[in-house]
């Protein structure tokens, strides 16, 4: 008899799942301080009457909502 394995919820198991879990994190870490701070906090460029840095944390954010749609529909 095959001892059973309990498998966790947190980890992908489809490879969908593992590419939407990168691409969330990866998308979700340019949203946090240190980049935020140091790689996108501009003070003279603005994007259509936005300064750049909430130009490109509205593109991010976006982005994360893209995922998270993306997931849903392929059934993740």
């Amino acid at each position: 008899m095959e001892p059973h394995i309990r498998r966790t919820h947190f980890l992908p198991r489809t490879r969908d799942g593992r590419i939407a879990v990168m691409a969330f994190v990866a998308l979700f870490a340019l949203a946090m301080p240190p980049v935020t701070h140091r790689v996108l906090n501009r003070a003279e460029p603005w994007i259509a009457g936005l300064p750049f840095i909430f130009a490109i944390l509205l593109a991010v954010y976006v982005a994360l909502i893209g995922v998270l749609i993306w997931t849903y529909r392929r059934g993740v």
